[in-house]
């Protein structure tokens, strides 16, 4: 048997056994892991971004905005801080995919034995392991500048999932806009104007009740707007299964709309 059909036996045999695509996946996502442990700036920077926007809206911003409700406007701030990181930490996807496509490593991943779902969920899955650091991270930044917790801390662990979900979703959406220029600083480019809406236009800082009309009933019906309410209804206590449900159906939704289309796109790179 030549090489190359031992090749294709093998990448089939792993493609039909799960436990083959899960010790692929497994190998990819300590692959994207290793990076950040040999280039630690890398996280360093992915976090003082956010602890910007902390400092920014708690002590330059915080004074001028009105919460309805008299909720401290910190209390209300922070789980949109906790959703607009991951969101902007999901550009790594992006841009990690598009630099292994213009270095040529994803044409190696193809040519080795291994599950080609892989790749892609080896990616995502470092990113969101990577996310764990940041949201713990900012959580007790936020606990430095006066968050608090209105609820319990099973409530908390179940906000710090659910921002997680939504930050693996939102790497579906960006490793697609990755695979689909395949250049680094093009994915860069990019993904603003994905993202920029998606933060800016929603509930993750002020209330969308002063917005107008038109712009409104975006910033209130869109998955950044749902998860930060979710998560503030599960700090800050109240009605809170209608959205948390709302945001996971955001989520789920996301990752079956886009993990397929990237499947897809990275078939096509290579």
């Amino acid at each position: 048997m030549s090489s190359a059909v031992a090749v294709s036996v093998d990448r089939a045999r792993d493609e039909r056994v799960p436990f083959g695509a899960v010790r692929d996946t497994y190998a990819v996502m300590q692959r994207n892991l290793i990076g950040y442990r040999r280039v630690p700036q890398l996280l360093v920077f992915s976090t003082i971004q956010p602890v910007i926007f902390v400092i920014m809206f708690r002590y330059v911003f915080g004074g001028s905005i009105q919460v309805p409700g008299g909720i401290p406007y910190v209390d209300f701030l922070m789980p949109g801080i906790f959703v607009q990181t991951v969101v902007f930490g999901a550009i790594a996807t992006a841009i990690g995919l598009a630099t292994d496509i213009k270095s040529g490593l994803m044409e190696r991943f193809h040519a080795l034995p291994m599950a080609r779902s892989a790749v892609l969920t080896g990616r995502t899955l470092a990113d969101t392991t990577r996310n764990v650091f940041v949201v713990a991270l900012m959580m007790i930044v936020g606990f430095l500048v006066g968050w608090r917790i209105h609820t319990n801390a099973l409530a908390l662990l179940a906000a710090a999932a659910l921002v997680l979900l939504f930050g693996y979703a939102m790497s579906w959406i960006f490793a697609t806009v990755g695979l689909a220029v395949k250049d680094p600083e093009t994915a860069q480019a990019a993904a603003f104007p994905v993202l920029a809406p998606l933060v800016f236009a929603s509930s993750a800082f002020v209330s969308p009740e002063n917005m107008p009309d038109w712009l409104r009933v975006f910033a209130e019906h869109q998955p950044v707007s749902a998860t930060a309410t979710a998560v503030r209804a599960l700090t800050l206590g109240g009605p809170t299964a209608a959205h948390v449900w709302s945001a996971i159906a955001w989520c789920v939704g996301i990752i079956v709309v886009f993990a397929p289309i990237a499947v897809r796109l990275y078939r096509r790179a290579v």
